[in-house]
């Protein structure tokens, strides 16, 4: 088979449908981009968990002088807290748990003040009113049940709170956010796939001619095909070169700039997870046109 001469009629293909070529390439991108968009979503969502996750506690909170319900009879007694620390220190729970330190009643109090200030509600609570607690960090984040199931029932212990349940929801909406993308992108995926089909079909009728000619002097159909199939490749491959483009874009411009001034203290994916994409995009668009337009034109050819 001729390169040059399979080249140049692919060439003349595209220069003959210039508008269903711009088609082609628009959807495309505007496609992987929000396949883009879902991949760098999920690796957000994975950097988060392992970020915040490692950070989360949990907090073994204790009476307080005005609980009187379930394990509390008025304020924690240092018997009570010491049986606290001493099962935290026993074989049985410390394999579980990377290291935790103990909060008494001004520290909890300077904390509050730290986070709502010296006005407000600050004004209104008194280190008396804050509960001392145990705030424990696991090895292993996913366990903290181990230590709710096993300190709920200790006198003097108000309640056991794994701050993941804070977490979970959020990183539920995220999910929900990335399987949308997913299925927005593959609706425009399977828009670009008819697109570029009904584009490799109207460029073959139009070289009909032509190509009776080419079976008339035994042109084989991998010979003919080959044109068409190049053309769709070609379209799609730039939409995806201008998708992965706005992927760069939108993690160098909004989430490296906006966001990384926005939320400091929060893993963000950077340009690394957007390098990492762009050619995931490549692949998936020369894929998915190859297959495309090869049907369209086999299709055709048998007619």
């Amino acid at each position: 088979m001729r390169l040059g001469l399979v080249l140049g009629e692919a060439g003349s293909g595209l220069r003959r449908n210039v508008s269903m070529v711009i088609s082609v390439v628009l959807v495309t991108f505007i496609s992987l981009t929000f396949v883009g968009a879902a991949i760098l979503l999920q690796f957000q969502i994975t950097q988060m968990k392992g970020f915040w996750y490692d950070k989360a506690q949990v907090t073994v909170s204790l009476c307080t002088a005005s609980d009187t319900k379930g394990n509390c009879a008025g304020e924690a007694t240092q018997e009570q807290i010491d049986a606290v620390g001493a099962a935290l220190d026993s074989p049985t729970i410390a394999a579980f748990i990377k290291k935790y330190e103990f909060e008494n009643h001004d520290q909890a109090y300077a904390n509050y003040v730290d986070q709502f200030g010296d006005d407000g509600l600050a004004g209104f609570v008194t280190p008396d009113t804050l509960p001392q607690s145990f705030r424990v960090n696991m090895v292993d984040p996913t366990q903290a049940d181990v230590l709710v199931e096993s300190l709920s029932g200790y006198a003097g212990v108000f309640s056991v709170i794994d701050q993941r349940q804070y977490l979970d929801p959020i990183f539920s909406v995220l999910n929900t956010a990335s399987i949308t993308a997913v299925g927005l992108a593959v609706l425009m995926l399977i828009a670009a796939v008819l697109l570029i089909a009904t584009t490799i079909r109207l460029s073959a009728f139009s070289r009909r001619r032509e190509l009776g000619i080419m079976r008339l002097v035994g042109a084989s159909n991998r010979f003919i095909q080959t044109p068409f199939i190049l053309e769709g490749v070609f379209a799609a491959v730039i939409g995806s070169l201008l998708a992965g483009g706005a992927v760069v874009a939108i993690v160098q411009f909004f989430v490296q700039g906006y966001l990384h001034d926005a939320l400091p203290q929060t893993a963000l994916v950077g340009l690394d997870d957007a390098l990492v994409v762009v050619p995931v995009l490549v692949v998936i668009g020369g894929v998915l046109a190859a297959a495309s337009a090869g049907f369209a034109i086999n299709r055709y050819l048998k007619v």
